[in-house]
């Protein structure tokens, strides 16, 4: 049973995921702009999932019942009006708030208590069909990526050649080292992806105290250097940069 698991995982994981990992860590180690591997790996997947929502994954009868029932969030909303896609938007909202004309009724005047309304519309703020279908594979792509490491020899130099991780997704790959790796394994990973944390945060907080020094008119002459972006890139690395906008 536990080798038919195995065998299992590691096609799923071949089909799946390893492909496009290996190319964002690829992508990331020789061109370090790319920054963060995991957030250009959720980019992808937002991008696929907002083409697929308003082209062909749009009119089928069980897509349509899962988005009439989880929404959108307003972030992925605004990023599909950006598409200039407003027949396939409006078809969308037609069905959903046909939908929710039945869902928010709770019994007429003085029949109701209020509680269906918001019920609904609490799982309509906790959901988003977009943010629900990217969670499930980029946690599998995340987990992906330990797997690579702990069964491709060249990946762990892939690694190490990182620009950086960001915290979000720092944390969720130690998390995940953590559950996969063993007790052997699991202290060569954690150290090599903190070798790649700690040296850009290093040189992230020189490039944002030189940025600050700039402001001081005794620095006036002196050169940026590497600062003029510290602020942008402080922001990506605390808080990840996942969304075209």
């Amino acid at each position: 049973m536990r080798l038919h698991h195995i065998l299992t995982e590691k096609v799923f994981m071949d089909k799946n995921f390893t492909i496009p990992v290996n190319e964002a860590f690829e992508a990331s180690a020789a061109d370090p702009s790319c920054g963060c591997p995991f957030c250009a790996l959720y980019r992808n997947l937002e991008e696929n999932e907002l083409d697929l929502i308003l082209g062909a994954s749009m009119m089928e009868p069980d897509i349509r019942i899962r988005t009439n029932r989880e929404g959108f969030c307003r972030l992925h909303y605004d990023l599909m009006f950006t598409r200039k896609n407003r027949l396939g938007m409006a078809l969308t909202l037609e069905s959903h708030l046909a939908e929710l004309s039945d869902d928010l009724r709770d019994g007429g005047i003085g029949g109701g208590k209020g509680n269906k309304p918001i019920k609904r519309i609490v799982e309509l703020e906790s959901g988003c069909y977009v943010c629900n279908r990217i969670a499930r594979n980029f946690e599998e792509m995340i987990d992906t990526a330990v797997y690579i490491w702990e069964t491709d020899a060249d990946f762990p130099a892939k690694l190490k050649a990182q620009p950086y991780f960001c915290l979000p997704h720092y944390r969720k790959f130690l998390q995940y080292g953590q559950k996969r790796l063993s007790k052997k394994q699991l202290p060569e990973f954690v150290a090599q992806c903190e070798t790649v944390v700690n040296d850009y945060l290093a040189a992230l907080q020189k490039d944002v105290s030189w940025f600050c020094k700039k402001f001081d008119y005794r620095y006036d002459g002196e050169p940026w250097y590497n600062s003029k972006d510290a602020v942008e890139r402080a922001f990506k690395f605390l808080r990840s940069d996942i969304h075209n906008r």
